[in-house]
């Protein structure tokens, strides 16, 4: 009789579950310390082999994080890039709130290939906001923002919610539609490095967009860093 029908799963199922509805229950955050490999063997009578079987399966599936000679914890969630969305609406999804500390906000003029990518003259003066993006008080990445100067409320007053594209939505009126990406993979500088808690010149993953309206008219050029390991590109390809 299969495990559905006679409502016993394996065990290392029942470790799965258990861990899930632990985290739910205590209402745990990114960080924070879960029970060991043999805590939960002994809690569930199975082999330290079948409970770390079961944490390996839950570290792929990038809910928990395990740390050598520390312990397990819950991981920050990783980002999935395979919708045009926000990281504080991606986050919201993920039942995370991220949060953001402003690093700059101003306006510049000095950025000739930003304002041609935005349908701007190359002496342009654009709104530059600077994000570090978190979940609790894990670092996620750095997010650039360039938008033309009728933008400019935006260095006077607070996202909405965190959001830049909730704030172009609901507080200008934008629809937006659909964004040109190039990702590649460079370097951490110093500065990079300090900002994300990595090590200088580890890899981190770039992400440049320009995001359009739904009339063709690009809104916002964003670069962003993102630590590698907590975002992954969902591609599909056909031939």
């Amino acid at each position: 009789m299969s495990a559905s029908m006679d409502g016993k799963l394996p065990a290392y199922q029942r470790i799965q579950q258990g861990l899930l509805e632990y985290i739910r229950r205590k209402k745990l955050g990114p960080g924070e310390i879960l029970p060991s490999e043999r805590e939960l063997a002994r809690t569930h009578g199975v082999s330290l082999m079948t409970a770390r079987s079961a944490l390996a399966a839950l570290e792929r599936q990038g809910i928990v994080e395990r740390r050598r000679g520390a312990g397990t914890f819950v991981a920050v969630p990783r980002i999935e890039y395979n919708k045009l969305v926000s990281t504080t609406e991606l986050m919201a999804s993920r039942g995370f709130r991220a949060q953001s500390r402003v690093l700059k906000s101003e306006l510049v003029s000095d950025q000739p290939e930003i304002a041609a990518r935005l349908g701007k003259p190359e002496d342009a003066a654009l709104v530059k906001l600077e994000r570090l993006r978190q979940v609790a008080i894990e670092p996620l990445a750095i997010e650039t923002n360039y938008l033309p100067e009728e933008f400019k409320a935006l260095l006077k007053k607070p996202l909405r919610g965190g959001s830049l594209f909730t704030t172009l939505e609901k507080v200008y009126g934008l629809e937006i539609a659909y964004a040109d990406e190039e990702v590649d993979a460079i370097a951490a500088n110093r500065r990079t490095a300090g900002l994300l808690d990595i090590a200088e010149g580890a890899p981190v993953l770039r992400i440049r967009q320009t995001i359009h309206s739904v009339n063709g008219e690009p809104i916002v050029y964003t670069a962003g860093l993102y630590r590698s390991e907590r975002h992954k590109l969902l591609i599909r390809r056909f031939r």
